[in-house]
């Protein structure tokens, strides 16, 4: 297959994205596909500049785009109308956070008809959308933590949840802008760090207990992880700095309560309206219950990233989950299942 790659972008995410991307692309080569690589940002990478990038890792802190793309950051309309993307069979989209990942990119491969992997416009603004993804959970029946919307600047509003609660933006991935107050005079500092990022701010009840995970692919569930973190958090730092966090597949829980997971996983994954793949986030509490956290329309693909891990425990090594992940869009496109 002939395969663009799409990452990079300038989101906060960006450097997530780059990891992903790169792995990818790594991924896909190993398994004889000709792949061209495509950052948002700078367009079509040169051998050279690809080479200037191995050896890239994710950094402790997420890092200001303009820190690192400067006045090089393009529309997606642009990238989407660069002339090596007319001919490929398919586009990985790699890119995490921002209009990569919130359905506008998605909005306009669609309109170009160009196939790509993933899901949709409409797919992926819900599942960006922490509240929406929540309110549909809720409507067929899947256990999600208690929560509540801030609006930036709304300072009238009063945190009706008790403590501990989780604050986090409502359109952030990898954690980003999240935190776990458990005083009320650390509230509104917490707040304010959210408020950076969204202008919607969601407040959580915080689930004390295991973080567990799984990735679906092709509507059906992988393997269910658990993640350990030193924290209690799994934060941006835990998320992508090798040893920071214990990532276990498969998770030592009983078959009843693996499979527990994996049914109310696939089940906000159609709910959602998710496509070829996604990681679905949960929490157990010590009494056994299961509350979902939210889904990953475009999950991280980098060396510590969950899906590669729930992936291998089923038995499908990196290049094959690539693979198959770009003949899933391919499919899609061809029999006009575009994932709205």
């Amino acid at each position: 297959m002939k395969i663009a790659v799409i990452f990079g972008g300038s989101s906060k995410e960006r450097d997530v994205s780059i990891a992903s991307g790169l792995e990818v692309i790594s991924g896909l080569r190993a398994g004889g596909h000709d792949v061209i690589a495509v950052d948002t940002a700078k367009g079509v990478l040169t051998t050279e500049a690809e080479d200037s990038l191995a050896g890239f890792k994710v950094l402790n802190k997420p890092r200001e785009a303009s820190t690192h793309v400067g006045t090089l950051v393009r529309s997606p309309l642009a990238v989407v109308s660069v002339p090596e993307i007319e001919n490929v069979d398919v586009v990985f989209v790699a890119l995490h956070g921002g209009a990569g990942e919130d359905g506008t990119f998605q909005a306009l491969l669609e309109a170009s008809n160009i196939p790509f992997t993933g899901s949709g416009r409409l797919a992926s603004a819900i599942a960006m959308d922490k509240d929406v993804s929540k309110r549909l959970m809720v409507s067929v029946g899947v256990p999600t933590p208690a929560w509540q919307m801030f609006m930036s600047g709304d300072n009238g509003m009063k945190n009706i949840l008790g403590y501990p609660v989780v604050v986090k933006p409502n359109s952030q991935g990898s954690t980003i802008g999240l935190s776990l107050v458990h005083d009320p005079e650390v509230l509104p500092s917490a707040i304010a760090k959210a408020d950076q990022f969204d202008d919607e701010i969601m407040l959580e009840t915080y689930v004390d207990g295991r973080e567990l995970t799984v990735g679906i692919l092709d509507g059906e569930a992988l393997v269910v992880g658990e993640i350990v973190a030193p924290s209690g958090i799994f934060d941006y730092e835990s998320k992508y700095q090798r040893g920071r966090a214990q990532e276990i597949f498969p998770a030592d829980i009983t078959t009843a309560k693996s499979s527990e997971i994996k049914e109310l996983g696939v089940r906000v994954h159609n709910t959602l309206k998710l496509g070829d793949y996604s990681r679905v986030d949960f929490r157990m509490d010590g009494d056994g219950n299961l509350w979902c956290l939210e889904a990953n329309s475009v999950p991280g693909l980098t060396p510590t990233s969950l899906l590669p891990q729930s992936a291998k425990a089923a038995g499908i090594e990196f290049p094959e989950l690539c693979e198959r992940i770009c003949k899933l869009g391919i499919t899609r496109s061809r029999d006009g299942k575009i994932n709205h």
